[in-house]
């Protein structure tokens, strides 16, 4: 192949993302007027949007003393720094693709506070599961409680991905307490690899089991447990206040069914969760609360910039105070990935 042609190849993970978001996008333009939804857009209520506007930046402070709780056995962070990490990370996932924010926000900590990149990315992982485990605890509590028909299957759904986030975070601290197994796994898949891989993956393997260490400190835990509950009931409210702002019938406890939808739609890998964030509130609002499809979909679209403009204008800032640049990140995401690898 010729040096244009490299050139000019795309990633063919980058065509699937392109053709998912398209398709997103057009599967929730379809289910609604678009004109409709503009007069219901013009006709929302500022004043609620405003306050989700403040709710979701508030999020972002919970976010951050809940990430210094699950740094603090590997070193801690200042508040400072984790919280323009915090935003600068979030910032380059929703523009930047392949959530490039999930390495870069640990390692652009690590270097500022000296700590291992190995192990401060571990507290991101320990922090999905988190959010996971919260998530589905709010859904199973609206199954019940919202007073709303969801059905058998989505009920029996429900219960059982709770029980699975239960269960995974048992498992993770049982192999967090016991990091002797993590080496041992490690060990019978080096005996596979070439010894320069093998000594990575051994490596690696010992260097994330000490990142969770958090995980064995029993106190630490439960103050980032403790702070994932608020955490999410701040992102409640943001959905609660746009959705009044549409004049869409739903209590604060429906609004964790919402949460819990919108959680499968940002897992999309689409930009800024483009299409699958729209879609899932739609669905949501629709399904459980019988809300008027147009109205509905406004909703999404404001809900979704209230959810990604500040904070990426934010983000933006604090990398141009830094010297960063949105193609820096990209490249710096490579190093990331290889200190993280070889530390």
């Amino acid at each position: 192949m010729s040096s244009a042609s490299r050139r000019l190849s795309v990633p063919w993970h980058t065509i699937l993302i392109a053709l998912l978001t398209v398709g997103l996008v057009a599967v929730f333009l379809r289910s609604i007027d678009l004109r409709e939804a503009w007069r219901a857009t013009l006709a929302a209520h500022p004043g609620w949007i405003t306050a989700a506007v403040a709710v979701t930046l508030q999020t972002y402070l919970l976010r951050t003393w809940r990430w210094q709780s699950l740094l603090r056995p590997i070193g801690g962070a200042r508040f400072r720094t984790a919280f323009r990490t915090m935003i600068i990370g979030f910032a380059a996932t929703f523009l930047l693709p392949a959530r490039v924010g999930e390495i870069l926000r640990p390692y652009l900590l690590a270097r500022q506070e000296k700590l291992d990149p190995a192990a401060a990315f571990a507290t991101v992982i320990v922090e999905r599961l988190l959010d996971l485990c919260t998530v589905l605890l709010l859904f199973a509590l609206a199954l019940f409680l919202a007073g709303v028909d969801v059905g058998r299957e989505i009920e029996a759904a429900g219960l059982v991905a709770l029980g699975v986030s239960v269960v995974g975070l048992g498992g993770l601290f049982l192999l967090a307490g016991h990091p002797e197994r993590l080496g041992r796994w490690a060990g019978r898949l080096a005996r596979h690899l070439p010894e320069r891989a093998a000594k990575l993956v051994s490596h690696l393997v010992q260097t994330f089991a000490e990142g969770l260490k958090v995980m064995r400190s029993p106190g630490h835990l439960a103050v980032a447990m403790g702070w994932s509950v608020p955490l999410w009931l701040s992102i409640a409210l943001g959905i609660l206040f746009v959705s009044w702002a549409f004049d869409l019938t739903i209590s604060f406890v429906g609004s964790f069914l919402v949460v819990g939808y919108l959680a499968v739609g940002v897992a999309a890998p689409t930009p800024g969760a483009a299409g699958g964030f729209h879609y899932m509130y739609l669905a949501a609002m629709t399904q459980f609360f019988r809300a008027p499809a147009d109205a509905a979909g406004a909703a999404a679209v404001v809900l979704h910039l209230v959810s990604f403009i500040p904070v990426t204008l934010l983000g933006l800032f604090f990398m141009w105070q830094d010297g960063l640049t949105l193609g820096g990140l990209k490249r710096m995401k490579t190093q990331a990935q290889g200190e993280i690898d070889q530390v």
